[in-house]
């Protein structure tokens, strides 16, 4: 199922026995565009500690009662590796997880080959979002985490521009919640169209420019303005990929 990314997030986490806390971002990877972390914030549970979920321990999404079941127990998750909450996702720290519990760090790998988008300026994402926009050029040199590591919540609201000007920014993400893969960026293109919403998909990415909060895509402004509707309201279904695809001439997803 497509979904909303956002929609998850304050869902409660649910391990083989017992809640463990709430979703509190994804981490994804901006080479591959598939989500690698689950954050978790343990709330009463485990104080002062948030812990990262690999997405494939995650099972379905439940939307009637909010939660999102894992497939890790409660001392699994108690037992795992501290991950500091204002301190960048190092690869040494993703290292130890992956250890800790087995999982395959080649599992990120998607429909977007190594490399093909990021900024070398690109910085860490911290856990913790009043952190991550307090992050100077210092402490990037001092203590650099893995660059093509991104924070949904943090992206959300980046600049989007066209080759020819700016279409708006990212109010959101559509996820797949089989594969947790980004689909699509969301567009809010009200400042240049007013109170329209279009869809942007990753294979038009060309760099994320952290220090200036923008994302570069290789579509020009009348492109956009052609491009088929989009209801935000309405779920989207392959028949309208298709059309999609077809227009910007992107690759589909495996159709």
């Amino acid at each position: 199922m497509i979904r909303v990314g956002s929609s998850l997030i304050g869902y409660k986490i649910t391990a083989l026995d017992g809640d463990i806390g709430t979703v509190s971002d994804f981490l994804f990877d901006d080479t591959t565009w598939k989500l690698r972390w689950l954050v978790v914030d343990t709330g009463n549970w485990l104080p002062g500690r948030q812990v990262l979920v690999h997405p494939s321990a995650i099972g379905v999404p439940h939307d009637g009662h909010e939660t999102l079941p894992v497939h890790l127990t409660q001392k699994q998750i108690e037992d795992s590796p501290d991950v500091a909450s204002d301190r960048p996702v190092s690869q040494q720290m993703e290292s130890s997880v992956y250890g800790y519990y087995g999982w395959d760090p080649m599992w990120g790998n998607g429909y977007f080959g190594p490399g093909m988008i990021g900024s070398p300026m690109a910085p860490p994402p911290v856990l913790d979002l009043d952190a991550s926009r307090a992050m100077d050029g210092a402490m990037l040199a001092d203590d650099r985490g893995d660059p093509h590591l991104r924070s949904m919540t943090v992206v959300k609201g980046y600049d989007i521009q066209a080759t020819d000007g700016g279409i708006g920014h990212v109010a959101n993400f559509l996820v797949d919640d089989s594969s947790w893969q980004i689909r699509y960026l969301i567009a809010d293109t009200s400042n240049w169209w007013f109170g329209r919403h279009v869809l942007i998909s990753p294979f038009a990415v060309r760099d994320i420019v952290w220090m200036d909060a923008t994302i570069n895509v290789a579509v020009t402004r009348a492109s956009v303005k052609a491009s088929p509707e989009w209801n935000p309201g309405e779920l989207i279904d392959q028949a309208y990929q298709r059309r999609l695809h077809a227009h910007y001439q992107w690759p589909g997803y495996g159709w």
